[in-house]
């Protein structure tokens, strides 16, 4: 488009008068986050009006990065983001929620944006990132703010079994859980007698063209430096990947999967079931959407994903790829087996996109959810019409108008 900088093509292939514009015409929210560190809040300029930023020292061993609405005398929500995202994500929701008497609480978890632990090596110690100190944060975080219980701890994506183990081992504090975009599918149980090994990994392997599941991909040494430098600029990476798990990318068209099995997982997109020869740099390249439909996104405008841009651009991704390293590793099951059999007994709710292949991509889990894992689902569950798996950000006038309707 004339006078637009087109900042998703590689510098080498910018004409000359690209690069002019690309040199006259500022981006601003990108220029202000950019000349920030990890040392300042965020920039309240790219920030709705009423959200403001600020840190909370000496939370479980790191000082965390807090975005927060609303009048701190009202009752409480916490909002606990997922990957790869920042509390930012909740910044459509956050005033909406504030305004309904609210007052409305969201961290960089650790490991992620301006929070502590974004400095972590693949090889450094997997424990912080455990589930159980990951709840501990949350928890850490509630008292030095000086909060007693929530109303409500809401959870997207892996910020939603954050919020189910949550809601489980401190029903005390957390009074109430939304869990969005991927099912809790219950606590674990003592194994009468093995099933024998889980091979699902290696029988994608075998599939033609041969796959692998993107978690276990995530838990690789190559992971984040891909993410973080893959080939096509991290902005046109991050477009790419939001878009593709979205409701505009038409061939989301998710649907209940029969068995955990290779064959059904690879019905799955690619960027849940890769190609096992690429990375997900090069899984979601070829799904860039053209010009015309990134001028018309409203829920994540450029100026927006410029926030995400700078933010992971100055840390990386391995903050947040340590949770998936924890869950693949299998090291720390054993600490909720203490939890075993125990249920979700506050009233609860499920959310996700309509177009969010999240609630289907572990067969049985929305069921085990809504028939064992959650007792009081006043909520019930909730599938958002025009939204795909961010959808907070996609549609969140619904979303926030459910968290309200179930808080009443």
């Amino acid at each position: 488009m004339e006078g637009r900088i087109n900042r998703y093509k590689p510098i080498a292939t910018l004409t000359r008068r690209e690069l002019l514009v690309a040199a006259l015409v500022p981006v601003a929210a990108i220029a202000r986050a950019r000349a920030q560190s990890a040392s300042t809040p965020l920039d309240q300029a790219v920030l709705p009006r009423g959200v403001t930023a600020r840190f909370v020292d000496n939370v479980n061993g790191i000082r965390m990065h807090v975005l927060e609405c609303g009048d701190a005398a009202r009752p409480t929500l916490l909002l606990v983001h997922g990957f790869p995202e920042l509390a930012f994500s909740w910044r459509k929701v956050m005033p909406a929620l504030a305004a309904a008497g609210y007052h409305v609480v969201a961290p960089d978890l650790r490991g992620y944006g301006r929070s502590g632990g974004t400095d972590v090596k693949f090889d450094d110690d997997l424990s912080p990132w455990r589930t159980l100190n990951e709840v501990t944060d949350m928890l850490a975080l509630l008292s030095r703010l000086g909060i007693r219980s929530v109303a409500a701890v809401v959870g997207h994506d892996f910020g939603s079994p954050v919020a189910a183990w949550c809601a489980v081992t401190r029903p005390d504090v957390f009074r109430s859980v939304v869990l969005m975009s991927a099912p809790f599918a219950g606590t674990p149980a003592f194994a009468a007698a093995s099933g024998g090994p889980d091979t699902i990994y290696d029988d994608l392997a075998k599939l033609n063209p041969p796959r692998k599941h993107y978690q276990r991909y995530y838990s690789t040494r190559e992971a984040n430096e891909n993410l973080w430098h893959p080939p096509q600029g991290l902005m046109a990476f991050l477009r790419a990947y939001y878009h593709m798990k979205s409701a505009d990318w038409k061939q989301n068209d998710p649907h209940p999967l029969a068995a955990r099995t290779a064959a059904e997982w690879a019905g799955l997109p690619r960027y849940y079931v890769m190609d096992l020869d690429k990375g997900m740099a090069q899984t979601v390249a070829s799904e860039m959407p053209p010009m015309s439909v990134i001028v018309a996104n409203k829920w994540l405008t450029d100026e927006e994903l410029g926030v995400y841009v700078t933010e992971y651009g100055r840390t990386g991704f391995q903050g947040g790829l340590q949770s998936y390293r924890v869950g693949s590793s299998g090291r720390f099951n054993n600490d909720l087996l203490l939890f075993a059999g125990r249920t979700i007994d506050q009233p609860s709710m499920f959310i996700a996109g309509r177009a969010d292949w999240g609630a289907y991509q572990n067969p049985g889990a929305l069921e085990r959810m809504r028939q064992t894992a959650c007792t009081k689902m006043v909520g019930g569950v909730q599938f958002v019409d025009g939204a795909g798996h961010w959808v907070q950000q996609e549609q969140p006038a619904r979303v926030s108008e459910l968290i309200i309707n179930f808080l009443r």
